[in-house]
């Protein structure tokens, strides 16, 4: 048992009713990672149950993908049928993966709920996920592997091809759901992407309508759009780009007009609060009849876009479930979005609370 464990196992004895949030106050940690520890002491007996730190907990649900992501770079020019020589990167990502770390960096107690397999890609995520995401409900299948996204960059810096390899998340069926509902019932908001099958997405819309839970909704590309569930009724949040609006409704948006009444199609459809981004140019948000244009504007420094939607899309949750007026609540995730591009990681790694509203403050 390391040193961090036998704090946590000392205030338990100390009280068996502490909750998790009391815990990472007293050890110094985040609530996340007290979460895994608290994991791990049942794992290894020290604890029998766990009951005693979940009765108060109401936390964010994240169900979807968690990948490795790597990039070639191809040093010359790409030539076909022979080895070429190349440098790589390597990442964790998966978008509600990454919508998860950006919610836990923020002190919000998020769950993920996600399928992988058992092999050194997953454990490479959970190393790095586990000190901001409670990681107790992943389900590992062992004759899977965990999901992966792999691009081949010219030298000109335009993808060549891309590789996808999601098919562990067709595991994440409406069984595994319902194996879930402890966890789903005491969500204060679920938030699903569209990797996961749509009689899943079915399900939770229809669960969360039931026990009256929020449910944001983030599509992931083109072709997944056919993962949309049929009754959108239950959805209080989708955040959306154009080119996925486009194929869902198949309608060609090609000016700010159109990307208003693209948004309010969404509305028209059931989903309370819609957000359509076109690409770095400006994003529509609309509800209730009502809507609004946000210029973005663009960033000089731009090291790297990757996660620039996810960082954006937790950013606006975040305001959200926090009560903040909507002018806020959007700014958040515009300027969470853009310090991230301007560093090389997929979530920024001086993301927290304070710095955010403070980031928020400057562009006021």
């Amino acid at each position: 048992m390391n040193q961090k464990e036998q704090m946590v196992l000392d205030n338990i004895k100390e009280n068996p009713f502490i909750s998790q949030q009391e815990l990472a106050e007293k050890v110094g940690l985040s609530r996340s990672a007290v979460a895994n520890i608290i994991s791990g002491l049942i794992k290894k007996e020290y604890v029998q149950g766990k009951a005693y730190v979940l009765n108060d907990e109401y936390p964010i649900v994240c169900i979807g993908a968690a990948n490795v992501d790597r990039k070639f770079y191809v040093k010359e020019n790409l030539i076909h049928g022979t080895s070429n020589p190349i440098e790589s990167t390597k990442s964790v990502g998966g978008v509600a993966r990454n919508i998860s770390e950006n919610l836990g960096r923020l002190s919000q107690d998020v769950t993920l709920i996600t399928a992988c397999g058992v092999d050194s890609e997953w454990e490479t995520i959970k190393s790095l996920s586990a000190p901001f995401i409670n990681l107790d409900y992943v389900h590992q299948i062992g004759n899977k592997s965990t999901g992966s996204y792999t691009a081949l960059i010219s030298g000109s810096g335009e993808m060549e091809y891309g590789f996808a390899d999601m098919a562990v998340y067709d595991e994440l069926t409406p069984e595994l759901l319902i194996q879930n509902t402890y966890i789903l019932k005491r969500a204060r908001c679920i938030v699903a992407d569209l990797n996961i099958p749509k009689a899943s997405l079915e399900f939770l819309c229809s669960y969360a309508e039931k026990y009256g839970i929020k449910v944001v909704l983030i599509p992931v590309s083109g072709p997944k759009m056919k993962n949309m569930p049929h009754n959108l009724h239950a959805v209080d949040w989708m955040i959306v780009n154009r080119d996925e609006t486009e194929a869902y409704f198949d309608i060609v948006i090609r000016n700010e007009e159109d990307l208003r009444d693209a948004a309010g199609r969404w509305n028209a459809v059931g989903v309370e609060h819609v957000i359509v981004t076109n690409g770095s140019k400006s994003l529509v948000y609309s509800s209730g009849g009502e809507s609004a244009v946000y210029e973005i504007e663009a960033s000089a420094d731009v090291v790297d876009v990757t996660g620039a939607g996810d960082s954006f899309s937790a950013a606006v949750i975040y305001g959200w479930l926090k009560g903040m007026d909507m002018e806020d609540t959007i700014r958040l995730g515009m300027i969470n979005s853009r310090k991230t591009i301007e560093t090389s990681y997929t979530v920024r790694q001086d993301l927290d609370e304070h710095q955010l509203i403070k980031n928020l403050e400057e562009i006021k």
